[in-house]
């Protein structure tokens, strides 16, 4: 296992549709996944996906924080580590959220998106069984960012404003 580079967009990688995974026996698809976790959590991230270490393959990686405030604001879901192969959303509300984004490939800037307020999203684990995963609030919102990924799109394309980081340090925090 090991800490990959994260690109940023100067790398067409990033804006690119990843191709599906085929071949769930692959040792280098495990590798990729378990260096994708590692990558993730040192970073450190909510989500991550294969085109952001330059791999055009459809595979993402989610874990929410697990700390004490965490598990009180996403109860079961905190620090649950979902892995997702060829992952697609299956259902998504009508109901949007406006939200804060940021991205691992777009240091020192956030955005304010919106995003289907639940999604279901349907995909496979590493062994190439079938998962589906139902996801509200913030987990719903990073697992439509982290595909998003995967279609070679950025959470800036759909931002309605984007800003530098310090731009935040100025602002009271409520």
């Amino acid at each position: 296992m090991a800490i990959r580079e994260i690109i940023t967009p100067s790398n067409e990688i990033l804006r690119k549709k990843a191709h599906k995974v085929t071949n769930f026996k692959d040792p280098k698809l495990q590798t990729l996944i378990d260096d994708m976790v590692d990558t993730m959590l040192d970073a450190p991230g909510v989500g991550l996906a294969a085109p952001q270490v330059a791999v055009s393959q459809r595979v993402i990686v989610v874990r929410l924080p697990d700390d004490e405030e965490s598990k009180q604001e996403y109860g079961e879901e905190a620090g649950v580590l979902y892995v997702l192969v060829n992952p697609e959303i299956a259902r998504a509300s009508k109901e949007m959220l406006e939200g804060v984004e940021a991205c691992l490939s777009i240091p020192g800037y956030f955005g304010t998106v919106d995003r289907h307020e639940s999604v279901t999203v349907k995909g496979y684990d590493r062994s190439g069984k079938e998962v589906r995963v139902k996801a509200v609030g913030w987990l719903a919102r990073v697992f439509q960012h982290e595909i998003d990924h995967l279609d070679g799109i950025l959470y800036i394309d759909r931002a309605s404003k984007v800003w530098r980081a310090e731009e935040m340090e100025d602002e009271p925090v409520e």
